[in-house]
């Protein structure tokens, strides 16, 4: 709960709200919707009250490419300075535990590839201890994620489940793992991320019908921020899916929803945020509407050959993943299938 400290009205940039609360309801309301002209002076308002709020939705406007705000060096600061107050804050705290995580994550980034505007230069361990400790102390699943992405492209701290620390391969086997285990925890953002490596066949056996089922997961597991790629990843799949592959993954799609499903919560009672308005139709190049895997039984024209299903297989349980060039046989600790 985003709780107030006064029930006064508070002011910034000549704008004066009712309340802490009404600042921090108008102040993330605007931000999500993208009105940072409306959003900057309501979170410097609630900054007032609740500098660790809106001091980190105020850096993540600075942060923002897209918007006529952008400034990377005084996002950074803002960063910094949210994740050294809040270090010792505890992992359980809903409110300050995510603002904490989340900066570690955003100050991860920054100092991984340096900012020249702040006159920062790239320091990868320091990089590495910023985000070991969002995804690990904190438990954070969207620095896992980051995680994830780092250590698959063989960088990152040296938390590798085996193998040598310095070993690339090992930090690969480790960014699956992160991968598959946020997966199977419906994080939506790491479904996608895997779908597509599945569907390509990149640091894991191509499987389409999988990437498929995982991508129709993920897109119902999206939140409004995080649409737009996700949909662009399933457009993708979705479009150059053959017949074949999109009536293996039709066969389980229920079932996959209902164990890797997660269900929405509505962040408006939480924190003003609201669902976005619906994105305009999609579709494939050769004018196919893009719909939820199960809907729709057409043929696309341009679509890569599908595969036969497997006869024989348990459409309802999902098949375990393995590294690309593996032997076949069951594998372990980053299959999506339950353990037992």
């Amino acid at each position: 709960m985003l709780a107030s400290s006064s029930s006064s009205a508070v002011a910034a940039n000549g704008v004066t709200f009712k309340s802490p609360d009404d600042a921090i309801r108008q102040g993330i309301a605007a931000f999500n919707g993208g009105y940072y002209e409306l959003a900057v002076p309501a979170l410097e308002a609630v900054a007032q009250t609740n500098p660790a709020i809106g001091r980190y939705y105020l850096a993540r406007i600075y942060a923002d490419n897209e918007g006529a705000y952008t400034d990377h060096a005084r996002a950074f600061e803002l960063f910094k300075a949210l994740a050294t107050e809040l270090q010792d804050v505890d992992p359980d705290d809903e409110t300050l535990a995510p603002i904490a995580a989340k900066s570690l994550t955003t100050v991860s980034r920054y100092l991984r590839t340096g900012l020249t505007d702040a006159k920062l230069k790239p320091d990868v361990r320091g990089a590495d201890r910023a985000l070991q400790r969002a995804a690990l102390t904190f438990n954070n699943e969207d620095a896992q994620f980051e995680l994830a992405k780092v250590l698959l492209r063989g960088e990152g701290p040296d938390i590798t489940l085996g193998g040598g620390d310095d070993d690339p391969s090992s930090k690969i086997v480790n960014g699956r793992h992160w991968l598959s285990r946020l997966s199977r925890a419906g994080h939506p953002g790491a479904q996608a991320f895997l779908a597509d490596l599945l569907w390509r066949g990149k640091f894991v056996a191509k499987d389409q019908a999988t990437a498929l089922n995982l991508i129709d997961v993920a897109v119902t597991n999206a939140p409004p921020n995080e649409r737009v790629w996700i949909e662009d990843i399933y457009q993708n799949i979705f479009c150059n899916a053959g017949e074949g592959v999109r009536q293996q993954a039709t066969g389980r799609v229920a079932d996959w929803r209902d164990r890797y499903g997660r269900r929405s919560e509505r962040t408006v009672d939480k924190d003003g945020l609201s669902d976005l308005a619906a994105e305009p139709v999609r579709t494939c190049a050769n004018g196919e509407v893009v719909m939820p895997i199960g809907t729709h039984t057409g043929t696309v024209s341009a679509g890569i050959e599908a595969p036969k299903p497997e006869l024989g297989r348990e459409v309802s349980t999902p098949p375990a993943f393995a590294p690309a060039g593996a032997a076949t046989g069951p594998a372990t600790g980053f299959g999506l299938a339950p353990a037992p």
